[in-house]
């Protein structure tokens, strides 16, 4: 049987490997601290639940617009102009299954073969995945850690041709837990303009920022033209096992996302869709006890980190990463990475899992109770006491 060749282009998302063989080792007796795996590790707050489980009682059961419910993209469309400030509709909205199709559209929709794409590294794997699925040339944005991931806008402006078509922006940043600052905003989005460039931006960890305000690329004059926002409900609200997400782009755009919707899931599940109603225009106390938490776990964690010799951690400003330089023990990424788990029973992602600009890096989650990550830095530290050269 001959596979077709695009499939050989296509990534993975080594966590989902790595979780697979933590779950292997636990299957034979082992006590292990799952690092690994980018999910809150809270339950769905019980409004969205019942909202959900309300909704199958009551007959949502049955085929709905590809494009998503109107109320629900009524209310993404309201939540998605207040925290950004700009002045989109319900037709702005495509509501997906998950956030990673809007990724993938926006590559099936915008990027021929041979054009370029621009896109951090270390960044999510699937962006990298999907720019070369469809054909396209991956650029990287370089977030070198010796300089706590801050991206150098010339050396993007050097890097932009005449093929190049999009230019990928994550902030808060997965692996790094970096933002991106808005003055730096500001120069990528004169970038955009200046070179005629679509931009997506990965903007899933809105609610978890740790410093400061956050800021839209989109929101800059003449970006929430050439935008699509990314966002989701599965860091925010704990409902990753749910599979919604969102794009909000100019409305050129929406037919073409519908018709790729209609092609793949033909919708997101309609009662779904209700809970996600009720996630954005219920409640929202769960939300900020989520990140209160997670920044305390982030306190105790990365300054553990950082008092074990040979490991280097900047301190992330959102999301619920940490992602330290570890050359210092003299192990390479990969190394540090397989042998922590399988010796030590912590597992956690080689930074060559999100690009080779994460080289000698490693990628922890703290969606972990601060006693585990307690117990994990213990081990951590004996583990990189062992392998001192």
């Amino acid at each position: 049987m001959k596979i077709a060749d695009r499939l050989s282009r296509l990534g993975t998302e080594t966590a989902f490997e790595v979780l697979a063989k933590a779950k292997a080792l636990e299957a034979q007796g082992r006590d292990i601290i799952h690092l690994q795996i980018g999910e809150p590790d809270f339950d769905t707050p019980s409004n969205i639940v019942e909202a959900g489980a309300e909704a199958l009682r009551n007959g949502y059961t049955h085929y709905g617009p590809s494009a998503g419910m109107p109320e629900l993209r009524e209310a993404i469309a309201a939540e998605v102009a207040g925290t950004r400030g700009i002045e989109v509709g319900a037709d702005n909205v495509v509501v997906t299954s998950g956030a990673k199709p809007i990724m993938f559209y926006t590559m099936l929709a915008l990027i021929d073969e041979g054009d370029e794409v621009l896109y951090p590294n270390p960044g999510f794997p699937i962006y990298e995945s999907m720019i070369n699925f469809v054909g396209g040339v991956p650029v990287p944005i370089r977030l070198p850690s010796d300089k706590d991931f801050e991206i150098d806008v010339d050396e993007v402006a050097a890097s932009i041709t005449t093929k190049t078509k999009l230019m990928i922006v994550n902030s808060p940043n997965n692996p790094c837990g970096s933002v991106v600052e808005k003055e730096t905003l500001r120069k990528l989005a004169d970038l955009a303009i200046e070179h005629d460039l679509w931009v997506l931006t990965d903007e899933v960890y809105i609610r978890l920022l740790f410093e400061g305000e956050f800021s839209s690329i989109a929101s800059f004059p003449g970006m929430v033209e050439r935008s699509i926002i990314l966002d989701g409900f599965s860091k925010t609200y704990a409902m990753t096992g749910w599979r919604i997400g969102y794009g909000v782009m100019p409305e050129e755009l929406v037919p073409h996302f519908v018709k790729l919707n209609t092609n793949s899931v033909s919708h997101t599940a309609s009662a779904i869709q209700v809970a996600a109603v009720e996630a954005l225009q219920g409640p929202q106390e769960k939300t900020y006890e989520f990140r209160d938490e997670f920044l305390g776990r982030r306190d105790v964690f990365v300054k553990g980190l950082n008092e074990i010799p040979g490991i280097r951690c900047p301190m992330p400003k959102g999301a619920f990463y940490a992602f330290p330089n570890i050359e210092g023990t003299g192990m390479t990424s990969r190394r540090f990475a397989d042998d922590l788990l399988q010796d030590y029973g912590v597992a956690s992602l080689a930074g060559e899992s999100f690009g080779r600009y994460g080289s000698g890096c490693v990628r922890f989650s703290f969606a972990n109770s601060t006693e585990n990550l307690k117990r994990a830095l213990e081990r951590i530290a004996e583990f990189a006491g062992a392998n001192a050269s």
